[in-house]
């Protein structure tokens, strides 16, 4: 949410408009007609056509060093207070800190959905039939390919930095034994503060690449919340991998119930089907479908 909304904000900075009277031109009324255009594009020229076109990519930069600084202040100010408590405790002090944030949300920026649009060169649709020879009639938003790399692209490096990294190893390691880390003399509790801000920064990166997908309003993140929760318990608890399978299973599964045949049949099912998968998956492997032993199991 919080992400969705530094795009939002970045986008209304871009769209500021100066307002010049051309006397050569009249309204119905007869006075001046008046011209509007953003100040970035009357500074910058076309450059500005360019920022205003790739707001919502270009305010990957924005929200980068905004997340990863709410990110800090919240695991410092917060999170970092419940590590030792029990697990019911920390789901309710981050859904309660949720609330207050949607809230805040709602008051700067209205209940109201805000739309955000995608750069033009994307806009549309893409005939993905004929990639994969099916035909014409197999088409697939542009945009929606377009965060599909860029969430592999994001999931590749955050996977690469927990395995093949120094720093990865000891967040890995911290995480079946925080003690025994600490007594080796390394400073768990400063790497998992940057791991948490990474996390913020990956959340706010998604959120923003998704404005033109889903218009965001103030309870957009609720709206994953619960989901999110879902895979990452069905996948297993410390599992990157397995939040990523449960990801594609549960999505894949969601789409498939939609469909006008299968809701003709099994009424309501879009609406259950990932529940009832999460609850048979948890009742035969009670760790997820990749948790492993002893990871946040203390």
């Amino acid at each position: 949410m919080l992400g969705a909304f530094c795009a939002v904000t970045f986008n209304k900075i871009l769209s500021l408009e100066q307002i010049v009277l051309d006397p050569t031109k009249k309204t119905a009324w007869g006075t001046p007609l008046e011209i509007k255009t953003p100040y970035i594009e009357s500074w910058l020229g076309d450059f500005g056509v360019f920022l205003v076109d790739y707001s919502v990519p270009v305010s990957i930069l924005v929200t980068i060093p905004v997340m990863l600084l709410v990110g800090v202040i919240m695991e410092r100010g917060l999170i970092r207070h419940f590590y030792n408590r029990p697990h019911a405790d920390q789901i309710l002090v981050t859904f309660g800190l949720a609330i207050v944030l949607q809230e805040l949300i709602k008051h700067y920026f209205g209940a109201n959905p805000i739309p955000q649009t995608a750069p033009d060169i994307v806009a549309g649709s893409a005939n993905v039939g004929l990639w994969v020879g099916l035909g014409q009639n197999v088409v697939y938003p542009w945009w929606r390919l377009v965060y599909f790399a860029f969430s592999a692209v994001v999931i590749f490096g955050v996977f690469a930095f927990l395995q093949f990294t120094t720093f990865g190893m000891v967040v890995r390691a911290g995480m079946f034994d925080r003690n025994t880390v600490g007594l080796l003399g390394i400073n768990i509790q400063k790497k998992f503060t940057i791991v948490f801000g990474l996390a913020a920064v990956v959340a706010g990166v998604a959120g923003a690449m998704y404005t033109p997908i889903l218009p965001p309003d103030y309870h957009i993140g609720m709206d994953f919340l619960v989901l999110s929760f879902v895979v990452v318990v069905v996948g297993g608890m410390g599992s990157l991998g397995g939040a990523v399978a449960a990801g594609f299973l549960l999505g894949i599964l969601q789409s498939f119930s939609s469909m006008n045949e299968i809701k003709s049949i099994f009424p309501g099912i879009d609406q259950i089907i990932i529940y009832l998968v999460a609850v048979i998956i948890l009742l035969t492997l009670p760790r997820g479908l990749m948790g492993r032993k002893g990871v946040m199991e203390d």
